[in-house]
Parts: structure tokens; sequence; C-alpha cells
């Protein structure tokens, strides 16, 4: 015979059945619900996971410099401040020479440029002149003849006063001593009136423009002539005695 088997059987009493009512609003009064604490399990409190803090980064710490420290083994004893500013000072001073040096350079090209100007205006000025000076000797013939006169004259004269402001001057007059580099000699003589070579005929006159000299004058010279040797007289004889024979035989030589 088989016995009823029950399903109660071997297990302990039954536990309570607990309804929780986790609404946050009550449905009653529409107020919303303080928070519960939370019940803690039967087998105790469980150890919460520890929170990680924020960790800052470490700042580099530097050493606090020292009164007297020195470099360290293998260090250089100049500061790279000092070094560049010393390199700086020593471009500076190059490029201020070498301007310098330019500017000199510029201001003595200037200086060349118009030297080298004024020597071509000053040229062609002297070709035009040299150019007329037959038409000087022209008027000047003319007018030792007597024919130089009326209009003619007044043309001349306005020629001649415009090429003496423009710088031209005559030179070779009777009087004046002889200068080689100005004057052509073609005639000499000697004359005991001068005291040293000097011109007494002018044949044709020079000119110069400016320091150039366009023509050298043709002129006669008169040197200085020494007067003739005069005699020394004959010593008269003192007391009667005749002189000796060497000095007589001087006497007549004299």
């Amino acid at each position: 015979m088989t016995g009823r088997y029950d399903e109660t059987e071997g297990q302990g009493p039954e536990e309570p059945v607990v309804v929780r009512d986790r609404r946050r609003i009550d449905p009653l009064t529409g107020e919303v619900r303080p928070a519960a604490p939370e019940a803690e399990p039967k087998d105790g409190p469980k150890h919460a996971a520890p929170t990680e803090e924020p960790v800052e980064p470490l700042q580099p710490v530097e050493p606090e410099p020292t009164a007297h420290a020195g470099p360290g083994l293998g260090d250089s004893i100049v500061d790279d401040s000092v070094s560049v500013a010393t390199g700086l000072e020593k471009e500076l001073t190059e490029r201020t020479a070498d301007l310098q040096r330019l500017q000199a350079e510029y201001a003595n090209y200037r200086k060349r440029v118009d030297r080298d100007r004024e020597q071509v205006v000053a040229g062609a000025k002297a070709s035009v002149v040299n150019d007329l000076l037959p038409l000087l000797d022209d008027l000047e013939r003319a007018e030792q003849h007597g024919d130089l006169t009326g209009a003619f004259k007044a043309v001349g004269e306005k020629l001649v006063g415009s090429l003496q402001r423009s710088g031209l001057e005559a030179f070779g007059a009777e009087g004046e001593p002889f200068d080689p580099s100005v004057h052509e000699a073609v005639q000499h003589s000697t004359s005991p009136d001068v005291t040293g070579p000097t011109v007494t005929t002018v044949m044709r006159r020079g000119y110069r423009f400016g320091e150039r000299v366009l023509r050298a004058a043709l002129v006669g010279v008169t040197d200085h002539e020494p007067g003739g040797s005069t005699t020394e007289p004959i010593d008269q004889p003192v007391g009667g005695e005749l002189p000796l024979e060497g000095e007589l035989f001087d006497e007549n030589n004299r």
C-alpha cells in the first residue's frame, strides 16, 4: 500500500510574502515620497568599492639657485645671451663699416664725375676759342695798321670782350721775363741794358684759356751783355827805382 506523498514534507516554515511599494509618488496624495533607506542584505553589509580620487600631475620642481653656484663639470662658462649680443654687435660694426666705405666711394665717384664734366666743358670751350685765334690775329694786325674803324671795330671789340669774359687771356708783351713754357724764342740778341733774358720783340701774341695754354707767343729774346774789361794802371816807380824784369814782363803782357 502506497502512502500519499506530501510535497511539504521535509520543508521548513514558509517565509511571509512582503510587498514593498517603491513608487515615488503616493497615488492617494500625489506627493513625492521620501526616499526609504535601503535594507541591508542578510549576509551583512557589503564593502563599497573605494572611489578613485583624481590624481593631479606632478609639476617639475626647479632647483633653488644657490648664491655662489658655479658651472658644473663640462658646462660652458660663457653665457649664451652674452655671446649672441657680442655676435650682433660685431655684425652691426661690420655692416656700419661697409656702409661708410660705400658712402666714401660714392662721394669720390661724384667728385670724379663732376671733375670730368668740368674738364669736358672746359675742353670744348677751349677748342672753340682755339679756332677763333686766327681771327683775333687779323683784328690785331688791322688795328696796328689803322684799318680797324667804324662798325668793324665795334664788332671786333665785342668779340674780344666775349672771349675774355669766357676765360681767354692774352700774354706776350715787350719787357716780360722770358719763360720757355709760354714763350717761343725765334730771335736772340744781347744788350747791357737788360739784367736777364727778356722779351724785346713780339711777333705773335700767345693765349691761354684757364690753365691751358692754347698757343705760345713768338718773341725775340735779349740776354744781358757784360761790359768790356778794364786794364789796371801800372804802378809808378817809387824813389826812382825801376821795376824788376819779371814785373816789367808782366806789365807788358797786360
